[in-house]
């Protein structure tokens, strides 16, 4: 094995190492997941190199650089407030979702207008009309790292993959029987994963068109999905109570994850994929532990549904946005309730981390999305403007643009 260079990874903080073995560039990453600035960089080192045969003697001072410029990067505080820099008339009809790349630079929006829509985010420009669908765009994503295609799920039981340099349609997934309503790319780009409201989920080769798997065993529909950081195992949430884990490559299902008592409104891995987080129209949100799926922890205390639920960048923090009106920040180490988020004045449907880790960002039927501080749970700053319910926010890689979209058909970016 021959070291060839490294990769800085800034959330979460890693170093990715690329090297050569046989004849084939391969990387793998040394997660630093609890990393901080006071830690020390040579001890740092020291016990990567006890773990790690590529980092030598003659790489030492070359990884504690690197160490230090991740701690450098940790060390920015997340302070600037946000002004609106663009309105964007975007669609004819309401927004359903907003989707970044992974630098930020563009970003895609989803509508009831049966298109999704590429933007540049420097300049606000409309970039591409991806048309073909014949009902509501509902999902939408990037296949982030890369970014050069988008996935688009509709209410017309089909998923699109387009090129997101040229906006050309490369294929037209059909198998589903009714709506497919959440979709997500694989880390490597090589598969996309869609749930429906026919209770299955279907893997689908990027690269042919042709459907890889249909996962079936849900009895209602699946809402939500999402694959671990290795890509080797997916997550499913359903109406029907429960969270079913799979094996990709065989499309077995490894476990079914039985708790709840409503129906699921999201499900999210870790980064290190030890564990899984699941918010439930019961109220509450439960993590469970992912090699063996069994519950580890119900997070209660919302009055109302639990509409959205998500990890920090490192695994450390999960947040849950409730039709209560308030938002929570829980640790995912003693499971304690480290901050309740009160202010808005309407149910709040989206929650997420900046990538830093120190802000909250939420979304809410009162029209305004506002951002939190993580330790404290002040509301920080109220972004106003839109005229109707915010159904969808999210951060750029760097977390210093936030987007916005609403019912009021109209995409926000806040820099």
């Amino acid at each position: 094995m021959k070291l060839r260079r490294f990769l800085l990874r800034y959330y979460p903080p890693g170093i990715i190492l690329e090297y050569e073995k046989r004849g084939e560039l391969r990387t793998k990453s040394i997660d630093l997941l609890d990393l901080s600035p006071e830690t020390d960089p040579e001890q740092l080192v020291a016990e990567i190199q006890i773990s790690e045969p590529l980092i030598t003697d003659s790489r030492v001072e070359q990884v504690k650089q690197l160490i230090l410029r991740l701690q450098q990067k940790q060390a920015q505080q997340e302070h600037h407030p946000f002004y609106l820099f663009k309105v964007l008339q975007t669609h004819l009809l309401p927004l359903t979702n907003v989707a970044f790349n992974k630098s930020g630079s563009s970003f895609i929006t989803g509508s009831y207008d049966r298109t999704c829509r590429m933007w540049d985010t420097a300049s606000g420009k409309e970039l591409h009309v991806l048309e073909g669908h014949r009902n509501v765009v509902y999902a939408i994503s990037f296949n982030n790292p890369f970014g050069d295609k988008i996935a688009t799920g509709s209410f017309d039981k089909t998923c699109k993959l387009w090129s997101a340099e040229t906006g050309k349609c490369y294929h037209t997934f059909r198998g589903h029987t009714a709506e497919i309503v959440c979709l997500a790319f694989n880390p490597q780009s090589t598969l996309v994963a869609t749930g429906s409201m026919d209770t299955t989920a279907k893997l689908w080769d990027v690269e042919t068109g042709k459907e890889v798997a249909t996962l079936t065993g849900h009895t209602a529909e699946v809402i939500a999905l999402s694959f671990n950081t290795v890509g080797d195992q997916l997550v499913t949430g359903s109406f029907d109570h429960t969270v079913s884990l799979w094996h990709v490559a065989s499309g077995r299902r490894v476990h079914t994850l039985i708790g709840h008592r409503g129906e699921i409104t999201n499900v999210q891995w870790n980064w290190d994929c030890s564990l899984i987080v699941s918010g439930s129209m019961d109220k509450t949100c439960k993590v469970w532990e992912a090699t063996y799926g069994k519950c580890v922890a119900n997070l209660s205390g919302h009055e109302g549904e639990v509409l959205d639920v998500c990890f920090d960048y490192t695994g450390q923090l999960i947040a849950t946005a409730s039709a209560d009106g308030t938002a929570r920040v829980y640790s995912a180490a003693t499971y304690q309730c480290l901050a309740k988020l009160e202010g808005h004045e309407g149910e709040i449907s989206k929650v997420c981390f900046s990538p830093q880790g120190g802000r909250v960002l939420t979304a809410s039927s009162d029209r305004t999305v506002r951002l939190w501080d993580v330790q404290s749970g002040v509301c920080l700053q109220t972004l106003e403007g839109h005229t109707d319910e915010i159904f969808s926010s999210a951060f750029n890689y760097e977390g210093d643009t936030i987007i916005t979209g609403s019912k009021d058909n109209t995409c926000r970016i806040w820099r």
